[in-house]
Order: structure tokens, then C-alpha cells, then sequence
């Protein structure tokens, strides 16, 4: 749909402002009178007002109509900035008996009063009701809507100011840029971009930037670059653009590689721009990388912008080292709601289930400033999960409903049914599978079968998978999760069907990895890997650790390997998996005690790895992290930080 198919809604706009501020054109004093707000008076010989103990300094020269509305308009900006909602009724009802409300600048002001206090529908009940409209005015209300989450609205007007012969200028195309941006519709956006490049505005930086960033929004990479690379000039927001682009699709090294070139052009980047790269760290787990632009961050005070301090939490929560995040969390003055989740999240991936709990208690008696959303009980849900807390899993999916009134959506049964199969209630996850008001996912059917597999309840997983089958095409790891049950259940033919589906969609499976950080540098291996510069000493490594795990008590369980193989093979195929040649590696290059292994994994790891690595961790006397795709694991005396539950 482009922009001039965009349909234009009637919007009903009655003359009912009059009715909506009657109630609040005066306001009660602490004596219990009701005072009306004091407005100037042409007429008036007093040269100061008091209104609520507050002094009112109306101007010095003589009340002309122009200093009056002038007057006002400061007023309608005062209330704007300290977002004072009830004062400035009493403006808009004094404004309106008034008739003030014909002068385009006071509309404007208006505009933006009820846009700044999240009321963008009374923006466009002024706007209807305004009588002349000035490119200010076209501008209000557009930003206003964008501003407030109202991208099709804020296109409509954007289409009817095009209709009216309205010329859009640098102000108004970045807000309807950001509505398409909202909205993913880069179609639309063209569209926008051609006006844009028809009224001359494609070499002004502030619209430039605009759109490179709508772009980037909307997954159009090679736009936005192409667009990004033909700039004359480019501000903060064309750089923070690019780099939050090459992010969100997982091109690190591209986004990485423009900060640096940011950073060389001389440009003074905001906490949006930090943010977008420490994410890139945090994704990659690039501590050493991390670190340092953290300590730009302190350099340049943006190490107290919540933004910055929230993907800071999920950086270092992601690197293995929960204790920083835990100080950066206690550092930042103001946290907005992405802080908190992003803490709450930590603490769940890092077994700190306690903490999640008494951080949501914290949040919620925060003076109601921060309200929880759906991500905030996604954590909470997530923490139960993995510490088998059945009730309290309950009672957070009850109190999301019941207290804040947000309704579950996948993932939160997701987390449920992981929940109840993790702790061997089968029967009720399949009961709350079968209850759900929306189709279950694959992500639900996931967790199920990963809990049938920990049971070892074959007959169930075979079900699961059977019911997965109906779904259609899936994802490459629900295909292995489904190939591992059949598996389990001793259906070696289904098994080979599944995988077989997977190679006829041209998918392959996810290759087991794991990696470790070296200074600037990082070192991956695969299950199996002789590649490594070093794999002599590796190898050499791992036996030497093999035969001390062996003294120790450890005994290879097989089972984790399900192909139809010998013993000797499986062996053979379970001692050398990715976790273990890294932390031999790690062993190598980290000799000194005090220091712990850090080791990430893009797979689960299996359950004789999990064993294995506790016995590591004894016998070398080394505390040992690892990541794998669902949380952290802290190996330490031989002994795991899940409890052996994960």
C-alpha cells in the first residue's frame, strides 16, 4: 500500500472541546475554595499574579492583543515542560472562551501541550478546530501522532496536507519518516522519500537522516546505506541510523566498522549510537570491546542515560560477568523500564532467581513511575522455569492477567509449559497446550518435547512431534528437537524423516560452536576440531583432564548421542563436543587460578557435558562460566550454579 493508497478515514471531530475542559476550568485551593486560574487582563493595573504560590509575571508592556496571546503561548509552554496536565486545561478552556484558538501559533502550542502528555487525540481535536493552518501547525500534529505510537493517523494527515496544498518541510518529513518506520512499511516510505527528492529536501541532513533511519527500521539495509553513502553531510542520527541497522540484522563487523568511522570523522555520538554498539558487543560477546566503550561512555557521561546503561546490563550479563552489570545497574540515577528488564533478564539467565524476585518487588513499589510489561513477566516466567518454581510461576502468570491486564501471548505459555515440562508435570502442560485461546507455536511444542526428552517419556515426544508434523513448515531447530524425540522413542525411520525434511528445504542444521575470547581476539571450535593452531596442545590437554575426571569418578553417558552408532563411537563423539575443546583451549591460554574460563555456546549443552564440566572444574580447581543458548552455568568445586537444573 503506498502512500496514495493509504485510505482516508472520516475522523468525527464534534465541537466538543467546550464539554471536555468545563469540569477543570477551576481548580480547588487547599482551603478548600475553587480559584479559576489567573489570566492577564488588558484592563488589568496589577503587574503580578500568584496562582498556587507560584508567582505568575504576566509581561511589562501594555496588554496588547498580540502581547496577550504571546503571553499565553509562554504560558501553554511552561505547563508543556513540566508536563502539567490540569493547569493547562484551564489555559485551553480560558484559550477557547477567549477565542485565542483561531491564531495558528497558539494551535500549535496547543498541539504540543496534549502531544507531550500522551493525548494525541485531543491534538487533532485542535487541529480540526483550528481555522487556518500553517506549515507549524500541519507539523504539530503529525509529530504529535508519530510522537504517540499513531503511525497510520500521523500518514493520513501527512496524505490530506499534501491534498490541501500544504508544502511539507524539514520538520514535517522526519515525522512522517518515523510513522512509516513504526508502522515497517518501507513501501510507504518511499513514497515519502519521493516527495522528498521532488521538493528538493534529499540534501538537508536533518531529513536525510530521516529516512536513512526508516530504512534501517524497516530492514532496507541497501537503501539506507546507498541513500547513507550519497549524503553530502551526515549528522548523528545518519550514523546511529546505519550502525543500529547493521545491529538488527546481525552484520557486527559492519556496524562495528562505522562506529570506528564515526568515531575517526569526528562526530559527536549520542547514547542512542553507544547503544546500538554495546548491544553489538553484547551480541557477540566482546568483552575486552565492551569494556572499552564503556569507559568512552564514563568519558563523555553517558554512562548515566538508561538507554546506555541498559544495553550496558545486557552486554556484560551476556559476557558471563553478572557482577558489573549488577553495578552498572545500581549506578544509573533514572532507569527506565528497559533497565529493569534488562536486569531482571540477566538475573534469570545467570540462576539469580532470588534477585529477580526482589528486583520485580523493588520495581513495583517504585512510585508507579515504571509499570511492568509483557518482557518484565517473560523474565519472571523464565526465572521459574529454570528453578522448577512451579507456584510462583503460577502466581506471576495470574498477576499478569489479573493486576496489570496484559494478556499472555505465546511466549508467556511458552514459558509456562517449559515450566510445568521441566518439572515433570506433563500432563498439565499438555492440558494448558490444549487450553490456549490462540494456536499453539512451535516454540510451545518446543518446550513440551524438550521436557518429554529430560523425562525420558518417549510416548509423549512422539505425540509432540507427530502434532508438530501437522504445522507446516519450521524452524531448523524445532526439526533436530523433533528427529531427537523420534530418536528417543526408538523410531529411527521418523527420525531420518525429519532430517531428511530439514535437507529438502535446503536448511542445515545449526553446527554446535563454541568460542573464547583472547584479548581482542576470538577463538572457535567445533565439535571435533583439529583446525586450531594449537590442537596438539589442546588434545594434549583434554587427555591429561580426561584421565584426572576418570580418577575423580566421571563416567562417559552415551545416551546424549542418538544415532544408531557403536559404543566405541560414541564415545569417541561425546568427549570431544565444542564446550570441551574450548575450555582445554581456555585451560591453555589462562594458566593463572584467579581468573575464571569464560566459554560461549550457541547450542544447549548436553547432559554428559554438563557432567563433564564439573568434574573439569574440580579437578583443575578453576571456576569455569559457560553460555549456552538458553542461560549461564557456573562451574565452581564441581558443582553448577542450575543445580543440574536446566
Amino acid at each position: 500500500m503506498l502512500l496514495h493508497q493509504v485510505p482516508e478515514r472520516p475522523l468525527k471531530h464534534p465541537k466538543v472541546l467546550a464539554n471536555l475542559l468545563q469540569n477543570v476550568l477551576i481548580q480547588p485551593s487547599e482551603s478548600g475554595l475553587r480559584q479559576p486560574l489567573p489570566i492577564p487582563s488588558p484592563n488589568s493595573d496589577q503587574s503580578t499574579y500568584f496562582y498556587q504560590n507560584q508567582k505568575i509575571q504576566p509581561p511589562i508592556n501594555h496588554f496588547s492583543f498580540e502581547g496577550k496571546y504571546r503571553y499565553i503561548c509562554e504560558l501553554l509552554l511552561s505547563q508543556t515542560r513540566s508536563r502539567n496536565l490540569p493547569t493547562g486545561l484551564q489555559l485551553h478552556a480560558h484559550i477557547a472562551k477567549s477565542g485565542l484558538g483561531t491564531i495558528p501559533l497558539v494551535s500549535h502550542y496547543l498541539i504540543n501541550f496534549y502531544s507531550k502528555n500522551e493525548l494525541p487525540l485531543l491534538s487533532t481535536l485542535v487541529f480540526e478546530e483550528t481555522q487556518q493552518r500553517s506549515a507549524t501547525t500541519w507539523s504539530s500534529v503529525i509529530s504529535s501522532l508519530a510522537q504517540n505510537e499513531l503511525p497510520g493517523l500521523a500518514i493520513e494527515y501527512f496524505r490530506r496536507m499534501l491534498g490541501d496544498g500544504a508544502r511539507p518541510d524539514d520538520h514535517i518529513y522526519p515525522s512522517a519518516t518515523k510513522a512509516c518506520a513504526i508502522m515497517g512499511r518501507s513501501d510507504v516510505g518511499k513514497s515519502v522519500h519521493c516527495h522528498v527528492i521532488k521538493t528538493g529536501y534529499e540534501i538537508d541532513v536533518f531529513v536525510a537522516s530521516s529516512l536513512v533511519d526508516m530504512y534501517c527500521k524497516c530492514g532496507g539495509i541497501v537503501d539506507a546505506r546507498q541513500l547513507f553513502d550519497e549524503m553530502p553531510d551526515r549528522n548523528v542520527v545518519s550514523w546511529s541510523g546505519m550502525i543500529y541497522g547493521y545491529a538488527q540484522l546481525g552484520e557486527d563487523n559492519e556496524a562495528l566498522k562505522l562506529f570506528k568511522q564515526a568515531l575517526y570523522a569526528g562526530m559527536d555520538v549520542n547514547d542512542f549510537t553507544f547503544s546500538s554498539v554495546i548491544r553489538v558487543c553484547g551480541d557477540s560477546t566482546l568483552l575486552e570491546l565492551g569494556k572499552q566503550i564503556h569507559g568512552m561512555c564514563f568519558k563523555t557521561s553517558f554512562n548515566s542515560s538508561s538507554f546506555v546503561g541498559s544495553s550496558l546490563v545486557s552486554m556484560y550479563s551476556r559476557c558471563g560477568v553478572i557482577e558489573e552489570a549488577y553495578t552498572v545497574f545500581h549506578e544509573v540515577p533514572l532507569r527506565n523500564l528497559g533497565m529493569w528488564n534488562a536486569m531482571l533478564i540477566a538475573c534469570a539467565q545467570h540462576a539469580h532467581t532470588n534477585q529477580v524476585f526482589a528486583l520485580f518487588d523493588k520495581l513495583q513499589t517504585s512510585g508507579g513511575t515504571v509499570k511492568p510489561n509483557f518482557i518484565t513477566f517473560l523474565s519472571l516466567l523464565y526465572a521459574c522455569s529454570h528453578s522448577g518454581l512451579v507456584k510462583e510461576g503460577e502466581f506471576y502468570f495470574d498477576l499478569m492477567k489479573t493486576r496489570y491486564g496484559i494478556e499472555p501471548g505465546a511466549q508467556h505459555y511458552s514459558s509456562m509449559v517449559d515450566l510445568l515440562s521441566r518439572a515433570g508435570k506433563l500432563q498439565e502442560a499438555l492440558s494448558m497446550i490444549n487450553r490456549m485461546p490462540i494456536e499453539p507455536t512451535e516454540s510451545v511444542w518446543g518446550a513440551f518435547m524438550t521436557g518429554c526428552r529430560i523425562h525420558h517419556n518417549t510416548e509423549l515426544a512422539a505425540y509432540a512431534a507427530d502434532r508438530v508434523f501437522q504445522l507446516g513448515n519450521v524452524s531448523p531447530g524445532l526439526h533436530v528437537i523433533l528427529s531427537n524425540s523420534y530418536a528417543a522413542a526408538g523410531r529411527y525411520e521418523d527420525a531420518a524423516r525429519a532430517r531428511k525434511m530439514l535437507r529438502d528445504q535446503g536448511v542445515k542444521k545449526e553446527t554446535g560452536l563454541s568460542w573464547v575470547e583472547e584479548g581482542n581476539k576470538v577463538h572457535t571450535f567445533a565439535a571435533g576440531d583439529r583446525g586450531h593452531a594449537r590442537s596438539k596442545e589442546i588434545y594434549e590437554k583434554l587427555e591429561e583432564l580426561g584421565e584426572a575426571m576418570e580418577k575423580a569418578g566421571y563416567v562417559a553417558d552415551t545416551s546424549f548421542v542418538l544415532r544408531e552408532v557403536g559404543g566405541e563411537e560414541k564415545q569417541q563423539t561425546i568427549r570431544y563436543h565444542s564446550e570441551r575443546i574450548a575450555i582445554a583451549f581456555a585451560l591453555i591460554v589462562f594458566p593463572h587460578n584467579d581468573r575464571p574460563l569464560r566459554i560461549m555456546k550457541n547450542l544447549r549443552v548436553c547432559g554428559d557435558c554438563h557432567t563433564a564440566i564439573k568434574f573439569m572444574s574440580k579437578c583443575s580447581g578453576r571456576v569455569i562460566i559457560v553460555r549456552d543458548n538458553n542461560r549461564f552455568h557456573r562451574f565452581e568445586d564441581g558443582k553448577c550454579s542450575c543445580g543440574d537444573y536446566w
